[in-house]
């Protein structure tokens, strides 16, 4: 069976369409030159970057979501968090703020369990949109660190996990995450 054919335009369009290319060759590259972890780690972000599309997220959100996974991928494959020092810290903060974003309306509209922060009026509703970003944001930095810690543990003891780093990155993920659902309230309405 075959996909229908505006699937893969919905793919490609826009800003984002040109990231997911970029995802795919990445994921090639990987897999051919950098050895199994790496390809894995670019696997998953290849798959990632197909839930802006599913969820009918906005192109700029899309784009700079995509960019992120990428540009934090990359970064573990070529040992830059050992190199540059405050870099795990800013990508911690920046793309869990995007993950987290996505990942509400995500969760908005696929199951209605939470409003559509572009939706909202009124202070108490953006402020519990806040809340909810946030706490996914937060939820989605302890999985990505028991992950790192079962990582280093089963497959390749230099993923790097100590308790500093630990606490800095849900630290930073938990701002990043706030500062997404700021955004989202504040961004463009949208009706319900």
């Amino acid at each position: 069976m075959t996909a229908p054919p505006e699937v893969p335009r919905l793919l490609l369009r826009g800003p984002g369409g040109a990231v997911r290319v970029l995802g795919l060759l990445s994921a090639a590259v990987a897999l051919l030159l950098r050895g199994p972890v790496d390809a894995a780690l670019l696997a998953l972000v290849l798959a990632g970057l197909v839930v802006p599309v599913a969820a009918g997220i906005g192109p700029r959100l899309d784009a700079a979501y995509g960019l992120g996974l990428l540009a934090a991928a990359w970064s573990g494959a070529l040992d830059l968090y050992e190199t540059v020092a405050w870099l795990d810290l800013v990508m911690h903060l920046v793309v869990t703020g995007l993950v987290a974003a996505v990942a509400h309306v995500a969760v908005a509209r696929w199951t209605g369990a939470v409003a559509d922060p572009g939706t909202l009026v009124g202070p108490r509703a953006r402020a519990g949109s806040v809340v909810v970003t946030a706490a996914l944001g937060l939820g989605l930095s302890v999985l990505w660190e028991v992950g790192e810690y079962l990582g280093h543990t089963y497959l390749d003891p230099s993923i790097h996990v100590a308790y500093r780093d630990t606490v800095g990155d849900l630290v930073m993920g938990g701002l990043g995450s706030t500062v997404a659902g700021v955004a989202l309230v504040l961004g463009p309405r949208r009706r319900a």
